[in-house]
């Protein structure tokens, strides 16, 4: 893993989960890693759910849009993190995949959202401490 990790958030749409992780990745690790999200079949616009659920906690999703995913984006990644999608990421060796099973928030209204988006909060809070721990003496940008 580089100096800097970048980790890659995947799920079908990016527009709920993927969108949600890499949010919470940026608001709590700011810049010791670099972010990325992207979609086998990225929707039209982010959930409208995921954006209310997200900025009820403090995250502001609303500017962001789906992307589709690359194989450029997977290479360039240290960490492809997956919530979904079956096998529509490419493999490439050396890269360290995971799949998080996730509740799709496709077509749910907030009330359903919200436990999702803090599901995600506590399994990206795991792989900073994994990928990325705070530097001692460093202030946590919360």
């Amino acid at each position: 893993m580089s100096e800097k990790p970048s980790v890659l958030f995947v799920c079908v749409h990016n527009a709920g989960r993927s969108q949600m992780a890499a949010a919470w990745l940026s608001h709590l690790a700011g810049d010791r890693v670099e972010v990325r999200s992207a979609g086998s079949a990225p929707a039209d616009q982010v959930n409208p759910a995921a954006v209310e659920a997200m900025r009820e906690a403090g995250v502001d999703i609303s500017a962001e849009t789906p992307k589709i995913l690359t194989v450029d984006a997977v290479r360039a990644s240290d960490v492809c993190i997956t919530m979904g999608c079956g096998d529509t990421c490419p493999v490439f060796p050396g890269k360290r995949y995971l799949d998080w099973t996730l509740e799709d928030p496709a077509g749910q209204g907030v009330d359903a959202v919200r436990p999702i988006r803090d599901q995600i909060r506590a399994l990206v809070e795991d792989l900073i401490e994994e990928i990325a721990p705070q530097v001692p003496g460093r202030r946590r940008t919360v």
